[in-house]
């Protein structure tokens, strides 16, 4: 039985209950929300090292990283490297999105190591494979592409990404639009291509039943794919993206029907006056499924500050409703990410996500903001180190640039803190003036 099933019939299972604790939400609320749609907790069985992830309404905002090879660096020991760096520095969940050397080893490699829920997009193996076996991503056949899904849930795969909306209607509206960047969805591209040459539906939308029922055996919850996320700002919430999102409100509908837990991905490149709009789309078309966002990105005009970007448009999803960042790294639309890299949009995301929990008023977001602010005041510099999201990098700092007073080396002598307490409360002692 599904954790929707069961959550549905009102039984509160252990895993619910430390879900819940860590939450700080009462249980029979977080069944309440997993019965109806509004969250989802990724948690495949046969993954038996991960730490259930509880997604969505009244949740903490989640962050994903994006790992995986690629043709040109199919070096798994780096990939191992950047999951470890990304438990290190807390992401909440990860995505093997790899496209080089041995996918299925890479793969199960992780899953192995992973203590957070692993995410997939099983049409890249799907597509990679043709190419290998039949010279060609269009010489895939629809059994190719379902057998993979069946044998990543079989693996232990918690998540995957779904490119189910891409239509051919879709796609017709995506030809009368006249895109300025198309479609930058690299599983998009795959199934853009399949589906014209063989002039065919998409076989996840023609097949949505075949892939519930593969969801469901194995309790993998779908995350449906923008594959017409806008790639440039001036593609944002045009017809093709609103096409492929009424779609995926119809398949979110039909999968909590058949007891499996789904969630929407979302844009893209998109203006900050649009976000808002954007994420209420979403939460209305879908039924208020949790959105899952790449960004989003502000301004096209930053390769190499994109995780800058894109936690701004992060930080403004989130407090408006969106669940789920998907990070971004400097290195988006340059290359593949470096350790650095991984590291830098890791923390750039949960900075973002837990901004927005301030405005969202998720319970005991703010505490620690609060505490910070005290030891600030106090100039308690351990318990600054303590609380702050990089506790390294704080240490970093401070040993780079030392002062000879009990403040930092900005104001040295002239604190203010320290100024101000003495003078205002007579607190102060004599180092800093």
């Amino acid at each position: 039985m599904t954790l929707v099933k069961q959550a549905r019939k009102g039984i509160l299972t252990s895993l619910l209950k430390k879900v819940a604790a860590e939450e700080k939400i009462y249980p029979d609320e977080l069944l309440s929300l997993l019965a109806n749609g509004r969250v989802v907790i990724p948690y495949n069985k046969r993954h038996r090292s991960v730490r259930p992830v509880a997604i969505g309404q009244k949740m903490r905002t989640k962050v994903n990283v994006n790992l995986g090879t690629s043709r040109d660096y199919p070096d798994l020991q780096n990939e191992i490297a950047k999951l470890k760096l990304s438990l290190k520095y807390q992401a909440d969940a990860v995505m093997d999105l790899s496209t080089g050397g041995d996918i299925k080893s890479i793969r199960k490699r992780l899953l192995s190591i992973s203590t957070v829920p692993l995410g997939t997009v099983p049409i890249y193996q799907a597509a990679i494979e043709a190419i290998e076996k039949r010279g060609s991503i269009v010489a895939m056949t629809e059994d190719d592409l379902f057998e993979t899904i069946k044998a990543q849930a079989e693996e232990g795969v918690d998540f995957m990404t779904v490119h189910c909306g891409l239509t051919l209607k879709a796609v017709d509206r995506l030809k009368k639009q006249g895109r300025m960047a198309d479609i930058v969805s690299r599983g998009g591209a795959f199934h853009l291509a399949w589906m014209l040459h063989h002039q065919k539906e998409n076989p996840l939308y023609a097949n949505f039943d075949r892939l519930l029922n593969l969801a469901q055996k194995h309790d993998v919850t779908l995350s449906l794919g923008d594959g017409l996320r806008p790639g440039a700002i001036f593609d944002a919430t045009d017809r093709p993206q609103i096409e492929e999102l009424l779609t995926l409100g119809e398949l979110v509908k039909m999968a909590r029907q058949a007891g499996v837990q789904v969630m929407v991905e979302g844009p893209g490149h998109v203006p900050l006056d649009q976000i808002v709009m954007n994420v209420r789309l979403e939460k209305r078309i879908c039924e208020q499924a949790p959105f899952y966002v790449l960004g989003p990105l502000v301004t096209d005009i930053a390769p190499g500050y994109d995780h800058i970007v894109s936690a701004i448009g992060g930080a403004i999803a989130a407090s408006a409703g969106a669940d789920f960042l998907c990070y971004v790294t400097p290195a988006e639309h340059l290359g593949l990410p470096s350790l650095d890299d991984v590291k830098d949009g890791l923390m750039a995301a949960r900075i973002a996500g837990h901004a927005a929990d301030i405005v969202k008023g998720i319970p005991g977001a703010i505490d620690r903001d609060h505490e910070l602010s005290r030891a600030r005041k106090k100039l308690n510099w351990e318990n600054q180190r303590k609380l702050a999201i990089d506790p390294i990098k704080f240490v970093e700092i401070r040993k780079r640039r030392k002062s000879k007073t009990k403040a930092c080396s900005m104001c040295g002598e002239f604190c203010a803190m320290k100024i101000v307490s003495e003078f205002l409360n007579g607190e102060a002692d004599d180092s800093c003036l």
